[in-house]
């Protein structure tokens, strides 16, 4: 499945709430496996970030409903990066060598 790694900034709905950030942490894990997406890890980081998190989803159209919704409760700024594993890459590279 493909994985998405988000940097997420608190916003200051979110900071104000830091308190409640673990809680939160298991919502947005029961609302994306909800959706198909799962949450496979998620860090609290020091840093340009607040958080970064690890999720799988079926498909690009899947991750962003996830994110959008957890950007729309409001205590979170999010930026995602689709990532590949060491097997998709080797894929990637044949199709690129031809």
């Amino acid at each position: 499945m493909p994985t998405y790694v988000t940097l997420l900034n608190w916003t200051d709905q979110g900071a104000r709430n830091y308190k409640d950030t673990a809680k939160r942490a298991e919502a947005f894990a029961a609302a994306a496996q909800k959706l198909g997406a799962k949450l496979l890890n998620i860090y609290w980081t020091v840093g340009p970030y607040d958080l970064v998190a690890v999720v799988e989803a079926p498909d690009d159209e899947t991750a962003t409903a996830t994110l959008l919704q957890l950007g729309g409760v409001g205590n979170v700024r999010t930026t995602t990066l689709r990532a590949f594993g060491q097997e998709e890459m080797d894929r990637i590279i044949a199709k690129a060598a031809g």
